[in-house]
C-alpha cells in the first residue's frame, strides 16, 4: 500500500497550503503532520483542518491521506522571507525572547539606525556586493525593530508593520497615477521627478519648497537638499548659487585648519540659504484651490531680492 501523498507546506507563510494541492487536502480522509513542522504551525494546521501527528497514528493510513510537512515553497512569493524577519522579531520582544531587544525603544535605537544607514551607504559607495546585502539586512532590522516596538505601544501612538508596509503601498500607489492610474504627462525621469514632489505637497499640504527636509541631517547632506528641492520648484541655478555664501567650500577647509566647526560653517550656509528660499516664497502669489505652487524661472528671478 502507497504512503500518504506529501504535500510541502512553508513556515514562512505561515498556514497556508500551496494553491494545487488545496483540493487535494480538502478532499484527504485525514491529514497527517509531519513531525518537521514547527510546534506553533502544526497547531494551527490541526486547529484549521483537523490535521494529527504523523506519529500518533500507528494503524496503516487509508488511500488519498495526505503528510504536510516543512520546507520552502518554490512559488512562494518574492518577499516571503521578511514574513520570518517579522516573525523572529515578534519572537525576540516576546516573554521568554531576548531581554536586550525586550528592552528596546524608539530613543534607544536612534544611534543604531544612524550607524546601519551610514555603513549602507559606504558599502554602496564601495561597490561592495556582499556588504551591501548585509548592511541592506541591518537597515530592515531597525525598520521591524521599530514597527514591532511601535506595536506594543498605548493608541494613539500604536502601529505595526502592517500598517508601514500598507503606507508605503498607498504611497507608491498614489504618487505614479501614470502607473497605476493611467494619468497623461509623465514621459521622463525628470517629469516623474517634479511630479513626485508636486504631489507629496498636495497630499502633506505643504507651503514651502522646503517643507519636510530633515534639519538632523549633516550639514553637507541639508544643503544640498535645500538645492535640489529649490532647483525642482524651477529656481535658476545662478540664482542659488549667488544665494549661498560665496567660498563656503573654501570657508570649510579654513574652519578645520584653524580648530573650528566645519559642519556649523555649512550648516549656516544652508539655513542662510533656506532663510532666502522661504523669505522670497512668501512674497509669491499663494497657490489656489488646494494645488502646489508652480513657480515659473521668471518668477523667481522677479522677486529674488
Amino acid at each position: 500500500m502507497s504512503g500518504p501523498t506529501r504535500v510541502v507546506v512553508d513556515p514562512r507563510l505561515g498556514p497556508v497550503l500551496p494553491a494545487r494541492a488545496v483540493r487535494l487536502v480538502a478532499a484527504a480522509p485525514v491529514v497527517l503532520l509531519d513531525p518537521s513542522l514547527p510546534a506553533a504551525l502544526a497547531a494551527r494546521l490541526a486547529e484549521e483542518l483537523d490535521a494529527v501527528p504523523a506519529d500518533r497514528v500507528r494503524a496503516d493510513v487509508p488511500p488519498g491521506a495526505v503528510l504536510l510537512t516543512a520546507g520552502p515553497d518554490p512559488e512562494a512569493p518574492s518577499g516571503a522571507e521578511l514574513l520570518e524577519a517579522v516573525a523572529v522579531m515578534d519572537r525576540l520582544r516576546a516573554p521568554g525572547g531576548c531581554p536586550w531587544d525586550a528592552e528596546q525603544t524608539h530613543e534607544s535605537l536612534l544611534r543604531y539606525l544612524v550607524e546601519e544607514t551610514y555603513e549602507l551607504y559606504d558599502a554602496l559607495a564601495a561597490g561592495d556586493v556582499p556588504a551591501v546585502r548585509e548592511e541592506l539586512g541591518d537597515v530592515l532590522l531597525q525598520v521591524v525593530f521599530h514597527a514591532r516596538v511601535a506595536a506594543e505601544a498605548a493608541e494613539p501612538r500604536r502601529f505595526d508593520v502592517d500598517d508601514v508596509a500598507a503606507e508605503l503601498v498607498a504611497k507608491l500607489v498614489g504618487r505614479h497615477p501614470h502607473v497605476f492610474a493611467d494619468e497623461a504627462g509623465v514621459i521622463s525621469a525628470t517629469d516623474q521627478d517634479v511630479r513626485w514632489e508636486e504631489l507629496k505637497a498636495t497630499e502633506k499640504r505643504r507651503e514651502s519648497v522646503l517643507d519636510g527636509v530633515a534639519l538632523a541631517q549633516p550639514a553637507a547632506a541639508l544643503l544640498a537638499k535645500y538645492v535640489s528641492r529649490a532647483t525642482r520648484a524651477g529656481v535658476p541655478p545662478d540664482l542659488l548659487a549667488a544665494a549661498v555664501p560665496e567660498g563656503a567650500p573654501a570657508a570649510v577647509v579654513a574652519s578645520a585648519l584653524a580648530g573650528g566647526d566645519p559642519e556649523g560653517t555649512l550648516r549656516a550656509a544652508a539655513t542662510a540659504l533656506g532663510a532666502h528660499l522661504r523669505a522670497v516664497e512668501a512674497s509669491l502669489p499663494a497657490p489656489g484651490d488646494g494645488q502646489p505652487r508652480r513657480t515659473t524661472p521668471e518668477e523667481w528671478r522677479s522677486h529674488w531680492a
